[in-house]
């Protein structure tokens, strides 16, 4: 009965190892490819952009100006939905005076191809690029900002180039570690066919970091944006926010503004710092 039990056991096991391994694409890249909602929506004007990666996809993407703007945000978005899904957070980036450019990985919305890690890198970079060869912004005026997996993927950017920032909000130390809190009761390093490591990407970023957590995001815990921050060089500044993982910008949407603007006028002061010096 035991050996029978312990071989039952060791199928059933097996079998769910292996279902995690062969769809993992599935549960980490949720892509929406109808965008039927623009800024148009929100009475904002922007500019449609198609962007031309490295590896020759095209990806779409909106280019959002806001008056008088300092600096300009490259947004890199969580693991689903798509643009479209983002209209709160470009509105609320719009209102505190910043330009921003977002934009659809590989096989989201109306942009070509089929997302993989590396893909998505390509992607970000590509969207870097087109501000600083078509729009002639630069570096130093662009801040890299990622929420949720767009966290790993604007840190892994920021470590690549030149920015003036680089803000993280809700995002994992590493997909290993992410898949260690999930299914702790399975050998996750064994079979993780990602790695998206943010502690190690943020470690090699030169430029100011802001982190954003919450302390009740119920999907990516707290203490990973507290060991984020931890790692991150100087200058840092961590923002602590309330709500849950997809709505935490919302709920404390006060403090996210305030925290925000204070941010921007530490990168101002900064920049105008490094003129004088400069000059």
């Amino acid at each position: 009965m035991l050996l029978w039990a312990y071989l039952l056991f060791t199928i059933v096991y097996g079998g769910f190892g292996l279902m995690l391994y062969l769809l993992q694409s599935k549960f980490l890249y949720c892509p929406v490819r109808t965008v039927c909602y623009s800024p148009e929506e929100l009475g904002i004007a922007f500019e449609e952009v198609f962007l031309m990666t490295s590896d020759k996809l095209r990806l779409h993407g909106w280019y959002i100006p806001a008056p008088d703007a300092k600096f300009t945000l490259l947004f890199c978005h969580g693991n689903g939905g798509n643009i479209m899904h983002r209209l709160d957070s470009i509105q609320l980036f719009y209102d505190i005076g910043l330009n921003c450019l977002i934009f659809d990985y590989r096989g989201y919305g109306r942009s070509e191809g089929k997302p993989t890690e590396q893909g998505t890198y390509l992607d970000a970079m590509a969207a870097y690029e087109w501000l600083t060869n078509e729009k002639y912004i630069k570096p130093e005026d662009i801040i890299m900002f990622g929420r949720s997996l767009g966290g790993t993927i604007a840190a892994q950017l920021a470590g690549k180039v030149e920015a003036c920032a680089l803000v993280v909000e809700s995002a994992f130390t590493s997909y290993v570690a992410m898949g260690r809190k999930v299914y702790w009761y399975m050998p996750v390093r064994w079979f993780a066919r990602y790695r998206y490591d943010t502690m190690a990407f943020i470690k090699e970023v030169k430029c100011p970091v802001m982190i954003i957590h919450s302390a009740d995001d119920e999907i990516v815990p707290f203490e990973f944006g507290q060991q984020l921050y931890t790692a991150a060089n100087e200058p840092k500044e961590f923002l602590e926010i309330s709500g849950g993982h997809e709505d935490g910008f919302v709920v404390s949407s006060e403090a996210y503004k305030a925290g925000w603007l204070n941010w921007l006028k530490f990168l101002e002061k900064r920049k105008q710092l490094s003129r004088h010096v400069a000059s």
